[in-house]
């Protein structure tokens, strides 16, 4: 089957990058994550993906105690940069040539974030990683999702999650909890659904980008998501 999508960016939280309750890097989670990655790559695909830093450093975990919030942010951009270059070595011993972009200037493991760069890496099938977050404190992962599917033209916002979409109620907690198979912004934001933090669901509304929030390790989750297929919670405009 054909892909639905020319260009996407793939959120992927640190706790994609460790087994389930615990922290640290798991090679063998990497590694599946990069074989859906490959898949999707081999379709034509041009992709970003966005990292996150929790199975290291959490920001908002480890403020206090003399740590200030923006240290505390700061530290978890660079548990982001960590992911990056173990994503990327796994990528590559599998065959996909891959470039780390990072917001935090470190010039011997990773290229500064460009957005002609990317675009350029990325045009050339490169798939590309986007570590460091923003570059600022005070911002999540999610919203440098958002920010960055913006900035290099993505058709659409593939949410990583441990669950295969959005739910009414945290379903771990609550059995009865509903699963959408399709929400606007505005009701994600009325409801207070929190699939994202509010500003990168506001940035999505405003430049009309689709998100789709799914579980990454569902078999072939990833493919069976950019070729348009019934799966997880898509978030449009109207």
């Amino acid at each position: 089957m054909p892909s639905t999508y020319r260009r996407v960016v793939l959120k992927i939280s640190g706790d994609g990058f460790s087994r389930e309750m615990t922290s640290g890097i798991d090679t063998a989670e990497i590694l599946s994550v990069a074989e859906q990655a490959k898949a999707v790559a081999a379709l034509g695909i041009e992709l970003a993906i966005v990292v996150g830093g929790g199975n290291i450093v959490r920001g908002a975990q480890v403020e206090g105690g003399g740590i200030r919030r923006a240290t505390a942010d700061y530290m978890g951009m660079l548990a982001t940069l960590i992911n990056g270059l173990a994503l990327q070595d796994v990528l590559e011993s599998i065959g996909v040539e891959t470039r780390v972009l990072t917001a935090i200037t470190t010039e011997q493991v990773a290229e500064p974030f460009i957005r002609r760069r990317a675009t350029r890496h990325l045009e050339k099938k490169r798939v590309v990683i986007l570590a460091g977050g923003t570059g600022n404190p005070y911002f999540t992962t999610d919203t440098t999702a958002a920010l960055r599917a913006v900035e290099i033209g993505a058709d659409i916002l593939l949410k990583a999650t441990k669950v295969d979409g959005v739910y009414s109620a945290d379903p771990q907690k609550d059995p009865s909890a509903k699963r959408f198979k399709k929400l606007t912004y505005l009701e994600v934001l009325n409801q207070q659904l929190g699939v994202m933090d509010y500003t990168a669901i506001s940035l999505c509304m405003v430049h009309r980008l689709p998100i789709l929030v799914f579980n990454l390790k569902g078999e072939r989750a990833f493919e069976r998501a950019v070729q348009g297929e019934d799966i997880g919670t898509l978030i449009v405009p109207e």
